[in-house]
């Protein structure tokens, strides 16, 4: 009986397995389950054994939607016991959303989940989808990292902490306030002191999150000239919870009283909106007291970000209030760091 080690490879779509359409690149179901099968080097004792499932439909990934999140999760969590880990293979645009989502919904997480995925098809001869699926497989297999991570350019990064910052680079994505979980050159060198302690749900049993609803959640990014119309309209019910990309450490105009009062409004009850303060800067934390134009944010009720990307900071709000939580419960559990995804104390936050 063969004792290597066996994982799930969850296909959801994305570039690596596309083929050219008339209309352009669209995933295409069962192609690569079929170029797996044909590489040699799946096949070495060295590599784990794998099955590939297609979540279908495959989508690119500019078509995900939160009801996606749920089903990747759904997926990992059903097949939880009978896999040493897995590998996701999803499309880059939203593999920072969906990376990040997947943490908060498998909350005691002990096996590898990787996301992966390229730049190029499959079909290129130039693919860079080769060895991320390769590395992806041998990273979910064999390395003790119970995280959701995204591997991608031989580096290992923590999902949450991770954005897409390229679109014709090999290197898409970089974590602006975390190092790599691990470097891939010759050999693996995993950063053990960054790597979290395995989750409360072992290796047999994994439950994800109970969701009861679906939640109204947003994101901006500030620009000189925004007005407070715009942001009232945009703070309007059936409003939820707004991410407020700001800007530096978390500054915004301050002088613009109507603007400040729309946002002031809006947080406290009776529509207690979630308004959770996030840079633009890619690295770097929110610092509401260090400028006047930050504190006046603070004064109208929004929460610091810290050190979050945008993605995790909305993903994490989706989930927190689609588990049904109040929006006091929400607040609280923002300043939390639930899965790796904030450095809570804003002088502790790493700045680049």
């Amino acid at each position: 009986m063969s004792t290597r080690p066996r994982v799930c490879v969850l296909h959801v779509g994305g570039t690596i397995g596309m083929v050219r359409t008339e209309t352009g690149y669209a995933p295409q179901p069962g192609f690569l389950g079929e170029y797996m099968a044909a590489m040699p080097e799946l096949r070495r004792s060295e590599l784990p054994a794998f099955d590939v499932v297609s979540l279908e439909p495959l989508l690119d990934s500019a078509d995900m939607a939160p009801e996606d999140w749920v089903r990747i999760a759904e997926a990992i969590a059903a097949r939880y016991a009978d896999y040493t880990g897995f590998v996701v293979v999803h499309g880059t645009d939203t593999m920072a959303y969906t990376a990040s989502a997947l943490s908060f919904l498998l909350p005691g997480l002990a096996k590898p989940v990787i996301l992966t995925g390229s730049q190029l098809s499959l079909t290129h001869v130039r693919s860079d989808g080769r060895e991320h699926i390769i590395t992806a497989l041998l990273l979910a297999g064999t390395c003790e990292i119970p995280e959701v991570c995204i591997y991608f350019a031989s580096r290992l990064l923590r999902g949450n902490r991770a954005q897409k910052v390229h679109n014709l680079d090999f290197v898409a994505f970089d974590s602006g306030n975390l190092p790599p979980l691990a470097h891939v050159g010759v050999g693996i060198e995993v950063a053990r002191h960054l790597v979290r302690k395995p989750g409360q749900a072992g290796r047999a049993g994994l439950t994800m999150i109970p969701l009861v609803r679906r939640p109204e959640v947003a994101s901006v990014r500030l620009f000189p000239g925004i007005g407070a119309a715009m942001m009232s309209k945009l703070l309007e019910p059936p409003l939820e919870a707004l991410v407020l990309e700001t800007y530096g450490v978390g500054n915004a105009p301050s002088r613009d009283q109507a603007l400040l009062s729309a946002i002031a409004r809006s947080a406290a009850p009776p529509r207690e909106v979630v308004i959770v303060n996030c840079s633009q800067c890619h690295g770097g934390s929110v610092r509401q007291t260090t400028y006047s134009t930050g504190a006046a944010l603070a004064r109208a009720g929004v929460l610091s970000g810290f050190d979050m990307t945008p993605e995790a900071a909305l993903t994490k709000l989706y989930c927190l209030l689609a588990s049904g939580l109040s929006p006091a419960e929400v607040r609280s559990r923002m300043q939390q760091d639930l899965a790796g995804e904030l450095t809570p104390d804003p002088a502790s936050a790493t700045v680049s």
